[in-house]
């Protein structure tokens, strides 16, 4: 049955690598301020395993190596963008890798690769069945924690979100159907492949055996349109001959085929156009998750990333959400859960958000009531129109001629509840929707804000591209969603570590010179006694915690005969 692991390794007397190396070295190893003890002590350590519990009993047995370490080495591969081959080298030579995972001795052994492989299966297993990533919780708790240790503010936050590509070559739409079948077709026993006519299967073995690449290059389109009509009628074939199969690669087929085809009279099958091609269809049959979207000039076929953050003027600042969606998802769409993701980390009620024009929409609106929005710019042109709605109705201030004209209500559009109001301008009518007074009303505010207040976003672009910075040409080398949500969550969790690091660094110098200029050493005869005297404009807001420590320590050094 599980366990749960031991945090303190016993250390070997004759094994242990500080014993093993010289005190040069011995004294940096040991520095609690390290980027390795800081993994340790902020990411490995704090891991707690009895969320995974769930992966393992009677007949599972329990896990033969440490969650924590497992999860640990996890971090650690995307934090510095590793391959899973230099992952088990740095782990096995690296002495302060394998510090920073809890391994002390030289002698310590390093979970086994087929051990590693099946944690992460087990976890991938677990989220098809239930839907909840473990990851996920464990990024909450770690960074749950981190804000309790360090007294983060989580009132003000910032948020920001990236496309990244998915691990897929660019298929036509032939190639997507072709190589869709095709993985199905090879699925099949030959019992099952016996259901078929001799004629199927000889079609269908031709088309196994086929480039499709090939055959668009030597092909034109027409023949194209032919050859689609043709498998789509295969297809719609295979569907009705394995009507009730389970499995992924007959599912993947049936929704490709509801998405390129549609079945008209007398049962014939028809190839969509184009135009009615969602960007939510299947971009690949090797990454069924992703989809299609073009951003300006950019078009990526893969997912969008969002980070939430804390905003701080003097304190330390922590991703506090991580949410990744297909590409095609509208960064409106991120707003109300990140919210809610980090008020459940946090603790704290959010006041204040800053973010670009792109995620505002009437719902947010209504679920934000009581939040601040600081938006930095709005989609679209600026209007000519001034729009203001007073008492007596919508009056419109020409930006042009400053010309104010009273708008009169229109006929609202058909299949619409919304009122409309028009006026009448030299160059014919000019209607107004609710959107177009919403967005006035937006900049209005905008532009009242003072610019210090709309730079606060700006920050958030900086963690996106830490984020992202061991990316290709921004494009992953994952597939799948369930494997782009944990290397974002690893990401970030490495992410928040460095500015931990930074943190304390930061924070122990302030602190000295705050006591270099308070501290004054009097009488020194017999018995040294100290005036302390700290001056509060000198010394930054951070964790009493960490300040009381600090403090003990230096005074304890001071008072300290030699």
């Amino acid at each position: 049955m599980f366990r749960k692991s031991n945090k303190e390794r016993q250390i070997d007397l004759f094994g242990s690598t500080m014993a093993l190396l010289p005190d040069g070295a011995t004294n940096k190893y040991n520095d609690t301020n390290y980027w390795h003890n800081q993994f340790r002590q902020e990411i490995t350590y704090p891991i707690d395993e009895s969320p995974y519990k769930v992966l393992f009993n009677q007949t599972m047995g329990a896990p033969n190596a440490s969650i924590r370490i497992l999860i640990g080495m996890m971090v650690m591969k995307e934090a510095f963008g590793w391959s899973d081959s230099q992952l088990f080298e740095q782990c096995q030579f690296n002495l302060l890798v394998r510090s920073a995972i809890g391994l002390f001795n030289m002698n310590d052994l390093l979970p086994a690769e087929s051990t590693y492989y099946l944690f992460r299966k087990r976890i991938y297993e677990y989220h098809r069945l239930t839907g909840e990533n473990l990851l996920e919780k464990t990024f909450a708790q770690i960074t749950r924690e981190q804000i309790k240790q360090f007294d983060v503010n989580g009132r003000k936050i910032r948020m920001d979100s990236k496309l990244i590509g998915s691990n897929i070559a660019y298929y036509s739409r032939y190639e997507i159907i072709h190589q869709t079948l095709n993985r199905f077709y090879k699925t099949l026993s030959k019992s099952e492949q016996a259901k078929l006519s001799l004629s199927e299967r000889q079609h269908l073995d031709e088309l196994t055996g086929e480039e499709p690449n090939k055959t668009i290059f030597r092909s034109t389109k027409e023949e194209i349109h032919g050859r689609l009509q043709f498998i789509g009628m295969l297809i719609y074939k295979l569907l009705k001959t394995f009507i009730g199969q389970t499995s992924e690669d007959y599912q993947l087929l049936k929704r490709i085929f509801d998405e390129q085809y549609e079945v008209i009279k007398n049962q014939k099958v028809q190839l969509r156009p184009k135009e009615e091609i969602a960007s939510g269809s299947v971009q690949s049959p090797h990454d069924p998750d992703s989809a299609f979207r073009q951003k300006g000039e950019k078009k990526v076929k893969g997912y969008s990333v969002n980070i939430t953050e804390t905003v701080s003027q003097e304190g330390l600042d922590l991703i506090t959400s991580v949410i990744v969606e297909p590409a095609n998802t509208a960064d409106k769409d991120f707003v109300q859960p990140a919210i809610k993701a980090t008020t459940e980390i946090t603790g704290q009620h959010v006041q204040t958000v800053y973010l670009d024009g792109a995620y505002q929409s009437p719902d947010n609106d209504e679920f934000c009531s009581e939040i601040d929005m600081v938006y930095t710019g709005l989609q679209g042109n600026t209007s000519r129109y001034d729009l203001n709605m007073t008492p007596e109705g919508l009056m419109v201030t020409d930006t042009q001629t400053g010309e104010c004209i009273q708008a009169k209500k229109a006929k609202k559009l058909k299949n619409s509840k919304e009122d409309r109001w028009v006026i009448k301008t030299s160059e014919g009518r000019v209607y107004f929707g609710q959107q177009a007074i919403r967005a006035s009303m937006l900049r209005k505010t905008m532009n009242n804000r003072p610019i210090e207040e709309i730079r606060k976003r700006n920050n958030v672009e900086a963690t996106i591209f830490q984020v992202a910075f061991p990316l290709r040409n921004g494009k992953s080398k994952y597939r799948g969603l369930f494997k782009q949500c944990n290397w974002a969550f690893c990401r970030c969790l490495y992410i928040n570590l460095v500015r931990i690091i930074k943190f304390i660094k930061q924070t122990y110098q302030r602190t000295i010179k705050a006591m270099k200029i308070g501290v004054k050493m009097v009488d020194f005869d017999q018995n040294i006694s100290l005036q302390i005297n700290f001056q509060p404009n000198l010394i930054p807001q951070f964790s009493k915690g960490i300040f009381s420590s600090v403090i003990n320590f230096l005074t304890l050094l001071l008072i300290t005969p030699f």
